[in-house]
């Protein structure tokens, strides 16, 4: 495999993903040892040519000898391409890289409720965009996912649950987005979207842990207190996660109770309607 010499790649040190996957580019030898950095650790001087707002946003990779910055997926595909050069036409294909474009910014205007760092900002140093509309494209999108994964487990629970109607998920995974979503506005209204971004991650990491057992019913059969409990397990995990993330949105317990609260009610409505 061809490793990118010459090159560092900036990427975003209050960010983990960031971490991991540009940690993974110099692991495998796609990049030399010394060939990431934190863009917040790098100064105006190294790199004259590099917009740190944009920076922020796009991750950075420098060519050291000319001082030409690329940004966002131009730069991952850059680093790939050397050391995978079977990718190199998919990578030079317009609607590819138009496609991958809008996937980046998804993530990456999202990449802070998807795997939360420390809530810390210093001074002096550009943070990321808020951008509210990939923010509400990233919801509907959890929201529904996590809907139609909780309707197909749902029917694994025959005999435990009643059986609800094709909208009863969908309905109660948008009415946690509002009940929640009013809560945080009582109390703590410039981390709304923030929370709500959060809250939505832990719902979508919960139906995906979902889909073990899902798949494995279409194999095996097992009992429906089996499934239950497997549920009441992911729930709990949940749960946990929900109390990090509002520490580290220093949020305290009133989101995780309400949290609850609304988990409870929604079954005992549920098992009520028999």
């Amino acid at each position: 495999m061809k490793t990118l010499k010459n090159h560092l790649i900036l990427f975003d040190a209050e960010c983990p993903m960031c971490r991991m996957y540009t940690k993974t580019f110099v692991d495998t030898g796609l990049l030399e040892a010394g060939g990431r950095a934190a863009y917040q650790e790098v100064s105006q001087e190294h790199c004259p040519m590099l917009d740190r707002r944009r920076a922020a946003n796009e991750i950075a990779l420098l060519n050291q000898e000319t001082g030409e910055v690329t940004y966002g997926v131009r730069s991952l595909f850059k680093v790939i391409a050397t050391g995978l050069p079977v990718f190199k036409p998919l990578f030079d294909f317009g609607p590819f890289i138009w496609l991958m474009t809008k996937i980046y910014a998804f993530v990456s205007f999202n990449r802070r409720v998807i795997v939360p760092g420390p809530l810390q900002v210093v001074k002096g140093q550009f943070q990321p965009d808020f951008r509210l509309s990939y923010r509400m494209v990233y919801l509907v999108f959890t929201w529904l996912v996590t809907a139609y994964v909780l309707s197909a487990y749902s029917r694994l629970l025959t005999g435990i649950l009643p059986t609800g109607g094709p909208d009863r998920e969908y309905l109660i995974c948008g009415g946690q987005i509002v009940f929640q979503g009013i809560i945080i506005l009582m109390i703590e209204r410039d981390k709304v979207w923030m929370y709500l971004g959060n809250m939505m991650t832990i719902s979508f990491a919960g139906a995906l842990l979902l889909l073990p057992p899902l798949i494995l019913s279409g194999w095996m059969s097992m009992p429906p207190v089996f499934y239950a409990l497997w549920f009441m397990g992911v729930a709990g995990l949940m749960f946990l996660e929900h109390i990090r993330r509002s520490r580290l949105l220093l949020l305290g317990w009133t989101l995780s109770i309400s949290w609850v609260i609304y988990r409870l009610g929604v079954l005992l409505l549920v098992t009520e309607m028999v």
